[in-house]
């Protein structure tokens, strides 16, 4: 969505999802883009793989100039593109990550089915280190058409303190310590797991988990069990991190799987040191002096949680570090130039 709203002077976007009822992040598009949402007038992404649904696919993707398609949901219209679409637009893959049915092993028959069918596509991008080496090794993407673009943040707009009340509900009281996460309620951000973490600290803190989705109920449940519901908080999403994530005192990722996670690169310019499974890119993103506290399991993040909860200077000290790293390696311009030059677009940064 944010290279929706810096590209919007430059190109009219059509979004079709997999899920069509899953659409609650349009409200990050700026008015100002032209996107429409064709909804049921358009052909289905999901559905049993066909040869009617890949032609009716492959002739809607002749209306665009450019066809930019992501993770798993959308590979009937890179199959279609593979197998149908001749003298047609350009396609471009991405790839972000896996959910929970792919945390432990690969599924051998997506790999396949991504062999097969990626050859035709332009490129295909990923952010993360681990994943460019599964696409190269597993997917046996070409390294001519394969592009690692780690996601990037406008550093500078996390740098002012927010205010106690920028989440609305709860407000931060004085004194008070947070630990706080940003990720989507799914299954596979484990986030139960941050939940017994969290009862299991001996100092006083709430808990903040901004987002929405599907595993609320099991958080909440979770929460209870452990009698510490009247500390854990979820608000619910909320757009514009740079205004509340400064808030948290300590950063947590309890994730089963992740490849480059943009809210640990928010949390580490706001100055928050984290705690972290050890998933994906985070051990690489990380500044080394927070390494300590990237960890293998469920009693090393409660350890993590505990150790930096009960040392502000550690927690200032980390935080600084954070700050510093994502200046230096997560800036937004880099990776705004790179996606305008892969689709043919001008940088607007």
């Amino acid at each position: 969505m944010r290279l929706m709203n810096l590209f919007a002077d430059q190109a009219e976007h059509t979004i079709l999802s997999s899920v069509p009822d899953a659409l609650g992040a349009r409200e990050m598009i700026a008015p100002h883009v032209r996107v429409t949402f064709p909804g049921e007038s358009a052909p289905p992404l999901h559905g049993k793989p066909a040869p009617g649904r890949y032609r009716d696919l492959a002739r809607y993707m002749q209306h665009f100039d450019l066809v930019l398609s992501y993770n798993w949901g959308s590979m009937d219209a890179v199959g279609a593109h593979r197998l149908l679409v001749s003298n047609g637009p350009p396609l471009i893959h991405h790839e972000d990550g896996f959910n929970t049915d792919e945390t432990e092993k690969l599924n051998w028959k997506r790999n396949l089915y991504r062999r097969l069918m990626l050859p035709t596509a332009k490129a295909l991008v990923v952010p993360s280190s681990r994943l460019e080496g599964i696409a190269a090794a597993v997917w046996k993407q070409p390294r001519a058409r394969l592009h690692r673009i780690p996601n990037g943040i406008d550093t500078a707009a996390y740098a002012a303190p927010p205010a106690p009340d920028a989440l609305g509900d709860p407000v931060k009281q004085p004194g008070e310590l947070w630990i706080g996460t940003l990720a989507g309620l799914r299954a596979v951000k484990n986030l139960p797991r941050l939940v017994r973490a969290f009862a299991a600290l001996t100092v006083s803190a709430r808990l903040v988990i901004v987002g929405e989705g599907p595993e609320r109920d099991a958080i909440l449940a979770e929460a209870a069990r452990l009698g510490v519901a009247d500390r854990v908080h979820l608000p619910g999403f909320r757009d514009q991190p740079q205004r509340f994530i400064g808030l948290f005192d300590i950063f947590a990722l309890s994730s089963d799987s992740e490849q480059f996670p943009i809210s640990l690169a928010e949390a580490m310019a706001a100055g928050v040191p984290a705690a972290s499974m050890d998933v994906g890119d985070v051990r690489a993103m990380s500044d080394p002096a927070n390494l300590p506290f990237i960890v293998q399991d469920e009693a090393g993040l409660a350890a993590a949680l505990q150790s930096l909860a009960a040392d502000p200077a550690l927690r200032a000290r980390l935080g600084t570090a954070n700050r510093a790293r994502a200046e230096a390696e997560f800036g937004e311009a880099a990776m705004v130039r790179r996606y305008a030059a892969l689709y043919g677009l001008e940088s607007p940064l």
